[in-house]
């Protein structure tokens, strides 16, 4: 069975720092690109960060480029969003996503396994 699990979400000020991570399970790891992508309210699904666990390539969009990093820990076949100078923009539902095809991008295309994901709020 596959499953994605996100953590790591939570309330912080602005300015502030937050991890996540996506612990997934039941497909090949190492073949699959995996991407964070987010949510708030009245907002539509937009695609943060995402990257290639075969060769560690990344992709971040413009709103989060400079202050989160995106990492692959392929021996625990985790991957995390260090998330720094938190704002309160970045107020959503936090999701992971897998995909065997490496587009780097804020497209979900072909992102066919989601995890249930995480809130992250960050208060001003």
């Amino acid at each position: 069975e596959v499953q994605l699990v996100e953590s790591g979400g939570g309330l912080v000020q602005a300015g502030g720092s937050l991890r996540l991570s996506c612990a997934a399970s039941g497909f090949t790891f190492d073949d699959y690109a995996i991407g964070w992508f987010r949510q708030a309210p009245g907002k539509e699904r937009e695609g943060v960060s995402c990257i290639s666990s075969s060769d560690g390539s990344t992709y971040y969009s413009d709103s989060v480029k400079g202050r989160f990093t995106i990492s692959s820990d392929n021996a625990k076949n985790t991957v995390y969003l260090q998330m720094n100078s938190l704002k309160p923009e970045d107020t959503a539902v936090y999701y992971c996503a897998a995909r065997l095809a490496w587009i780097p991008g804020r497209g979900d295309e072909g992102y066919g396994y989601w995890g249930q994901g995480t809130q992250v709020t960050v208060s001003s």
